[in-house]
């Protein structure tokens, strides 16, 4: 796939808006709580369902995008993230207006997030599988961290701009609306233009997601995985409490801080920048090098983050973290697929996805938890699971470099995909 085409640029934005519209909402998530008077464990819970939702539902889209295809299941995920996206917004407006009690508005921000929990990991699972259907074993790490940029680039988007759609008519409930209004309209692009790139899968190609959890192709990538998915979700869900609490001690309010929740985020969503469009690609960084740097500097920035003075060592520690992530995500999900051959494409797919579900179930409500408690105990317990992420990188079998990939006599390209020496119009392999 050439990564100028449109169909990679249609597929960077769908990327993009769900990553830049979640982390708005996470930006204003904690004033929201704080606001309601809302305990901060239950703030944390709203997301875990949510993850519980989506890590159940991703496995069963990966297989679905095998045979409906790839841009029918973004089209269903992208319409859930819009439904999630505005339902939350009318839900915060009626409980910030008095229009409903705070429990009852909670319960059905809640339910927005659920919906999202269920229907939007469709459209990453099946974008990423776009892709590594188009590319050749070469080109796939390379694309895969275009691709994980965008998410990186929506991290940036998204707090930097959610202070400034805090709007005076409907307040902290301003960003997810314009962020449903924008994922509409990335939806009807996608119906539009996206080339449909169906790749039709026969039943018996598509082994169960839990045998590759025992694959020892990739059940090195997705230990990995989930450790490190698990320190950046406690990262990102005390981030917020931890500015409100320190600026609180300078006789800031949790509105009055809540710009400086979206400058402490858009510093680390930089720093993941940073490591995905300019040190991969300067270094050519492999998957292995990726994954043993990310667990080292999440390591590092947790250690910063245990004895956080003030704001700026806060986030200092978290853009460490999050220059950890820019190296550790691309590099568990570009390894692991390269380890499967074409036929398992959406399945690892869809584990690449499901991890991110796992990480929001239960590492943020026990890092708040933790937090409330002590704070620096949630950042022990990512030391403790960076550590061993770190141990895994350089001692797991199931990390060492992968074997060049070979293409399976058994798979037949999709009537879309065009050969390598016959590129088709939206630029594929």
């Amino acid at each position: 796939m050439n990564l100028r085409s449109q169909a990679f640029a249609i597929l960077f934005l769908v990327s993009l808006i769900a990553a830049g519209g979640n982390m708005a909402l996470q930006s204003v998530l904690p004033t929201i709580g704080r606001e309601f008077g809302l305990a901060d464990t239950l703030v944390a819970g709203a997301f875990a369902l949510s993850a519980l939702l989506w890590t159940i539902a991703s496995p069963i889209w990966a297989r679905r995008s095998d045979v409906w295809g790839r841009k029918r299941t973004i089209q269903l995920g992208l319409t859930g993230f819009v439904v999630s996206m505005a339902g939350f917004g009318v839900a915060t407006t009626a409980g910030l207006e008095g229009w409903l009690g705070a429990g009852l508005a909670f319960t059905l921000m809640a339910t927005a997030r659920a919906v999202y929990g269920l229907f939007g990991s469709a459209a990453p699972i099946a974008s990423q599988a776009y892709v590594a259907d188009r590319t050749t074993p070469q080109e796939r790490t390379r694309a895969m961290s275009m691709l994980a940029s965008a998410q990186g680039l929506g991290t940036v988007i998204g707090p930097t701009l959610a202070p400034f759609l805090v709007l005076p008519v409907v307040g902290l409930a301003g960003p997810m609306y314009v962020f449903a209004l924008i994922g509409a309209g990335v939806l009807i692009w996608v119906w539009r233009s996206l080339p449909s790139g169906e790749v039709p899968r026969q039943a018996r190609e598509l082994p169960p997601s839990r045998h590759l959890w025992r694959d020892p192709r990739i059940s090195g990538h997705l230990m990995f995985g989930v450790l490190v998915t698990g320190v950046q979700a406690v990262n990102i869900s005390v981030l917020g409490f931890h500015v409100i609490d320190e600026l609180a001690a300078q006789g800031m309010s949790a509105t009055q801080a809540q710009p400086f929740i979206g400058l402490a985020m858009f510093a680390g969503a930089a720093a993941t920048l940073l490591a995905q469009w300019g040190l991969i690609p300067l270094l050519n960084m492999q998957p292995r090098g990726l994954m043993r740097w990310g667990a080292a500097l999440a390591l590092v920035g947790n250690l910063m983050s245990v004895g956080a003075p003030d704001f700026f060592a806060v986030v200092v520690g978290y853009a460490l973290v999050s220059l950890g992530l820019g190296f550790a995500r691309p590099g568990f999900t570009a390894g692991s697929s390269l380890a499967v051959g074409p036929g398992d494409q959406g399945a690892v797919a869809g584990l690449m996805m499901a991890l991110a579900g796992i990480s929001f179930l239960f590492p943020p409500v026990i890092g708040v938890a933790l937090y409330e408690w002590t704070e620096p105990a949630p950042f022990v317990l990512n030391l403790a699971m960076a550590g061993l992420a770190l141990v895994l990188a350089f001692t797991l079998k199931g990390l060492r470099s992968p074997p060049p990939d070979l293409p399976d006599r058994e798979e037949r390209p999709a009537p879309d995909v065009q050969p390598a020496s016959q590129p088709g119009p939206e630029g594929a392999r």
